[in-house]
């Protein structure tokens, strides 16, 4: 197998449309990406994802890195906990993290899912 590779992931405009967040609270977010790898049954993934503004409700159902690339978002945790993603964050979210996400301005990560 040939190593995977995406060469100025912030530059990559040719998308496909993964459609819009279905746990919506407000707003209308949709979601476009470029998958790079995703294992045999699916249990891991990586790959450039973009979503557009709105607040949605978040659980993350396996652990996720990300690195954000551009935009402006806010999660919030169940808990309280706030996060605050500005461009040139990375941020680890451990598998059934909850709670919701305010994305301010359209955002676009790396990210890995295992």
């Amino acid at each position: 197998m040939k190593t995977p590779i995406m060469q100025n992931p912030l530059s990559v405009t040719n998308l496909d449309d993964w459609g819009p967040i279905n746990t919506m609270v407000e707003g209308q977010s949709n979601t476009s990406g470029k998958l790079l790898y995703k294992g045999e049954n699916g249990e891991s993934e990586c790959g450039l994802w973009v979503c557009t503004p709105g607040t949605w409700e978040c659980h993350v159902t396996k652990d996720e890195f990300c690195h954000f690339l551009e935009g402006r978002c806010t999660y919030t945790h169940e808990n309280g906990e706030v996060i605050e993603i500005k461009p040139d964050t990375a941020a680890f979210f451990p598998q059934d993290w909850k709670g919701v996400c305010v994305v301010h301005e359209t955002v676009k990560k790396v990210y890995m899912i295992r």
